[in-house]
């Protein structure tokens, strides 16, 4: 697919196919409950400082992205260009698997020997070999496929679906466990895409903002917002190239962040805005 395509594409898909993405859901008890908590909640202001620019392939439409140990694991989307990659950060992939169309790649997590990979609307999720990232099964998945992570001292995966809902799976089956609504000042926070989980908190990339936010799964309350503006020269910026992909570097404070069609990935700490 060619690059002007592919861009024309994302910007269709990011301005028409994702409407719901707008909406948050009819989960009253949740709203009452992460509002209640937020507003007595002091949220942090927060900004990106840039340690580092390593590269990153522009055509790369960035849907999911993990670091584990010194591997870079990155899945992207778009129907026929869809992928799922891996390989040492800012260095070409060493394994790399397309996702045959109409699959439209999505959010992923590291369990292990096994990968997960989600799917946009095509309702299945595909479990991988870390190693090889041949696919091993796959699993019915009934909710639009957004950002993914694995939250280590619960045991259980967090998923999200571009609405202000997160949901809880067990790793083996994806079933959901249960669910919450993010909220900020009792309002909802629509938009959630790529996730990480670190600790005891979900960091979430806000849908189509330049915004990160660090999300207490306990009680869905935003706790810090992060301001990731201005990582992008004008020139570098296409049509559909928004922020999307936060991976924590093990054993630091430190994050790879990039976006969708991003030709750099950047290194950073998050500090007091």
């Amino acid at each position: 697919m060619r690059r002007a395509a592919v861009a024309v594409l994302a910007a269709a898909l990011l301005l028409a196919a994702r409407p719901q993405a707008d909406r948050a859901p009819d989960d009253q008890a949740g709203r009452t409950l992460g509002g209640r908590r937020a507003a007595a909640q002091r949220v942090e202001q927060l900004r990106v400082k840039v340690l580092e620019a390593l590269p990153h392939d522009s055509d790369a439409f960035t849907e999911g992205l993990e670091l584990a140990g010194n591997t870079l694991y990155e899945s992207t989307g778009l129907s026929g260009a869809s992928s799922v990659r891996a390989g040492p950060p800012g260095k070409p992939p060493t394994a790399r698997v397309a996702l045959p169309a109409p699959m439209f790649g999505e959010g992923i997590t590291v369990l292990g020997r096994t990968l997960w990979q989600l799917t946009w609307q095509n309702r299945i999720a595909i479990e991988r070999d870390v190693t090889t990232l041949a696919e091993l099964r796959r699993v019915a998945y009934p909710d639009d496929g957004w950002g993914m992570c694995f939250q280590q001292s619960a045991h259980r995966l967090v998923t999200s679906d571009g609405s202000a809902r997160l949901s809880f799976r067990d790793p083996r089956s994806l079933a959901r466990k249960g669910e919450l609504t993010v909220t900020e000042e009792a309002r909802p926070v629509t938009g959630l895409n790529e996730l990480e989980c670190i600790g005891a908190a979900v960091y979430a990339n806000v849908l189509p903002t330049d915004r990160i936010v660090r999300i207490d799964p306990a009680t869905g309350a935003v706790t810090a917002n992060i301001d990731a503006s201005g990582l992008l020269r004008g020139d570098e910026a296409v049509p559909g190239s928004t922020l999307n992909g936060i991976a924590a570097v093990p054993g630091t404070d430190q994050f790879l962040v990039t976006g969708k069609f991003w030709p750099r990935m950047f290194r950073v700490v998050f500090v007091p805005a």
